[in-house]
């Protein structure tokens, strides 16, 4: 049951990120450029997911224990520490340079297009690295 649940999540999330144009890297670039041709439309985006996800959190950290899950995991950590700014960075201007993160990118597959998989081939195997670096 979770992995259907899972499976129809991500499709759900995927459908959002494309009809919101998050996984289109010219929209995303197009916003970062704020001084440049800037394009705002995506600040709904953002909001629409911060409130969403405000409610759900209020919601959902009320009841005593996840509906498929035995309890919550949930982030303990709460140091701003030098690895969580590095990658911050890394990130930030990964997401400025090319227009996408981890999930447009995830999603942006699904148009076959070369230059998606090279990104995500080389987003995963940053990931690897990152942890081995970071350990």
């Amino acid at each position: 049951m979770k992995n259907i649940v899972a499976t129809i999540s991500g499709v759900i999330f995927g459908m959002g990120l494309a009809i919101s144009g998050m996984s289109s890297p010219a929209k995303v670039q197009g916003f970062l450029d704020v001084l440049g041709d800037w394009d705002p439309s995506l600040l709904f985006v953002f909001s629409g997911a911060l409130g969403t996800s405000l409610i759900a959190f209020n919601l959902l950290l009320r009841r005593k224990k996840p509906v498929l899950a035995d309890k919550f995991i949930l982030p303990t950590k709460k140091v701003i520490d030098k690895p969580l700014i590095i990658g911050a960075i890394i990130f930030g201007v990964g997401w400025a340079l090319v227009g996408y993160c981890p999930g447009p990118a995830f999603a942006a597959l699904a148009y076959l297009q070369v230059e998606n998989v090279i990104f995500v081939v080389f987003m995963v195997v940053g990931s690897f690295v990152a942890k081995s670096v970071f350990k």
